[in-house]
């Protein structure tokens, strides 16, 4: 490739998510999530678009978008195949093919790179992120992007850590110890550093962190499980904000407030870019719309595609905060993932 700049995008959209038992590994492996047999061509948008106008920033890089498809955030590593069901929980070896392929095309003489990933491939984003610098040259200008992986350890509306047990439960399951970050399971329970909360504080590559305080997600999958909300009283209010009642909302304020704690503090992590807004939404960086067009998310008047490449390129230093729900007019509301 003629310009060795590479901006590799993990892409976990619409149910990307994890699997955490057989059962639900063996349902992925018949659709999108878990088989190429099953997935569609992509557009490239947002943070990948080609255009100039609406990505002028990296709109003539080399961009690769990545399907994730493994359910452990390319994580898992384990020899033997399950006999019942086939499966190969392998995905951290799916990550090294295509590194080493992305390597072999150029990416070995990158001069500029950026990996990032939405939700859960914007976690695998923080957890492969020093390891993917370290394959590149020495001299290379390279950093990470979250988009909607920031996945804080909260609790649930009952006062339950759900989303602690999965992580576990998936971390077991895909034997994912060995391929997570060492600095982090040094000091925490391996399940902890699926929450990059956990894994920011000994990273040496710079990060930046996209997320909605309200991401719909995590209301979803973290403050209100299903199985938390048995008598579906916050049915409406999970996939809508605007359908929330007062009460819901005071519950919505406390999880942003829980979730801006688990964010590392500004003034201490010069490096750190982030763009937390207040919209209910996850990931925000695949679609012009969200990214850098007329009307697209913005605080302070920064809209999340200028708020990134300001950060990247060191042109500021580009760490915005929203204010609380419903102060932004700008958001455009997505149950994306």
């Amino acid at each position: 490739m003629k310009r060795y700049i590479f901006l590799l995008t993990l892409f976990g959209w619409k149910g990307g998510g994890w699997c955490k038992t057989p059962e639900e590994c063996v349902i992925r492996k018949g659709n999108f999530r878990g088989s190429s047999k099953f997935m569609k061509p992509l557009s490239f948008s947002g943070i990948l678009g080609g255009n100039q106008q609406f990505n002028p920033d990296f709109y003539n890089w080399n961009r690769v978008k990545v399907r994730y498809c493994d359910g452990s955030s390319f994580t898992g590593d384990v020899e033997e195949v399950d006999s019942k069901t086939n499966l190969h929980f392998r995905g951290a070896r799916v990550w090294d093919a295509i590194i080493e392929d992305l390597l072999n095309k150029g990416m070995s003489k990158a001069k500029s790179a950026i990996l990032s990933g939405c939700s859960a491939g914007g976690l695998a984003a923080v957890l492969h992120c020093d390891k993917f610098k370290d394959l590149l040259p020495p001299s290379a200008f390279v950093k990470c992007v979250s988009d909607a992986g920031y996945f804080i350890d909260g609790t649930d509306i009952t006062g339950n850590k759900f989303v602690r047990t999965s992580f576990k439960n998936v971390v077991t399951l895909h034997g994912s110890v060995k391929n997570l970050p060492s600095s982090c399971t040094s000091r925490v329970s391996p399940e902890l550093c699926f929450f990059p909360q956990h894994v920011l504080p000994t990273m040496k590559t710079p990060l930046f962190i996209l997320n909605a305080a309200y991401d719909s997600w995590q209301i979803r999958n973290i403050l209100v499980p299903s199985a938390a909300d048995k008598k579906k009283e916050w049915a409406k209010c999970k996939v809508d904000i605007k359908g929330c009642s007062s009460s819901q909302l005071v519950t919505l304020q406390h999880f942003r407030d829980e979730f801006l704690s688990a964010l590392p503090k500004p003034e201490q992590s010069p490096k750190i870019g982030m763009f937390i807004d207040s919209c209910f939404a996850h990931c925000q960086s695949g679609a012009q719309d969200s990214w850098n067009a007329d009307g697209s998310p913005s605080i302070q008047k920064m809209r999340i595609g200028k708020a990134v490449g300001d950060w990247y390129f060191d042109r500021a230093v580009s760490q915005r905060v929203d204010c609380p729900y419903p102060c932004n007019q700008s958001c455009i509301d997505n149950e994306d993932d």
